[in-house]
């Protein structure tokens, strides 16, 4: 976790500063006249979102990333972006995929404000699984433009949620359930964004799978370990299922996911953590981060749904 801030005029200097941080490329500038080139960037495990702004006409040639990049134009334009045999240009409100983590690529990038977020491509794997007969190794994006205007919007919605309301807060940030929910969350709305090998209807097998004794496996471990970093794919794994009949049985049999019921399980640790603790050592905050939930507005609404009363009402005792 953490923050980086750069700002500079100097190309070279710049150049430098995306080699490190990026991967290895050639930039050249095609407005000398200016060259400034701001950048912030936030980090979590598996994740990092970075702001740019930039002044002057850049031509790019990057060497490949091995992660998915994201870019999510604000303003200004890319133009000729070209990567294997595709070539596109992209403007204000359009996010799409750079290039696949192993291709190298190229473009121009005008006088943009822009948001660039990359993620560890095995993180679509904890999520979803590769559809039987698709190539072995992770989930892959097999196009980088979205498959709808509405996968468009959420996947950008996810973005600006997980750069406001997750990153923003150092000491949100820092929380491990918190991280890894955002990432998953991020994960899952990429893979409904673009087109992907993911298999997401379960299959013959996986709807055989999804009995009661795999829920009854699922809910034991999701109850032992609601405290860690879960992953569905963990969840899964530990349930000796695929995740597609791990979710196939959440539905069948409680009408919900995974990841939603391991929410009301931490949610009812979070009720015991408010009704246990001295208010005047403990906040509704800190105690809802550390068990996940990053949104106190969100956090609150899910409390009183299940509980008819506010969590600070639980903390005081009011």
């Amino acid at each position: 976790m953490g923050t980086l801030h750069f700002d500079s005029s100097d190309i070279g200097v710049t150049e430098d500063f995306l080699s490190r941080h990026y991967a290895r490329m050639r930039i050249g500038n095609g407005t000398p006249e200016s060259s400034r080139a701001q950048i912030r960037r936030e980090v979590m495990p598996g994740v990092s979102v970075d702001e740019l702004d930039l002044d002057f006409d850049m031509r790019y040639s990057v060497t490949p990333l091995q992660k998915i990049c994201l870019c999510l134009v604000h303003d200004g334009t890319i133009q000729d972006h070209a990567f294997g045999d595709v070539e596109d240009a992209f403007g204000p409100g359009d996010v799409v995929s750079f290039a696949p983590p192993e291709l190298p690529y190229e473009g121009r990038i005008c006088g943009a404000r822009y948001n660039i977020t990359m993620l560890d491509p095995g993180l679509l794997n904890q999520v979803a699984t590769s559809a039987p007969g698709a190539a072995p190794g992770p989930v892959r994006l097999t196009g980088h433009r979205p498959v709808s205007d509405a996968a468009a919007r959420h996947l950008k919605r996810t973005i600006v949620h997980v750069r406001d309301h997750v990153l923003a807060d150092p000491a949100v940030a820092s929380e491990q359930l918190v991280t890894s929910t955002a990432a998953q969350h991020l994960a899952a709305s990429v893979l409904a964004a673009f087109p992907n090998t993911a298999l997401i209807r379960p299959t013959g097998t996986d709807r055989h799978d999804a009995h009661s004794a795999t829920l009854r496996r699922a809910v034991a471990h999701i109850e032992a370990h609601a405290q860690e970093p879960l992953t569905v794919a963990e969840i899964a794994a530990a349930s000796h299922v695929t995740v597609r009949a791990l979710q196939y049985a959440f539905r069948r049999h409680l009408d919900t996911t995974p990841l939603a019921y391991l929410r009301r399980v931490r949610l009812a640790h979070a009720h015991d953590a408010l009704r246990d603790s001295d208010p005047a050592d403990a906040t509704v905050t800190a105690i809802a981060a550390r068990w996940g939930f990053h949104h106190t507005g969100r956090f609150a609404a899910l409390y009183r749904e299940a509980y008819g009363r506010t969590p600070f009402q639980t903390l005081t005792g009011t």
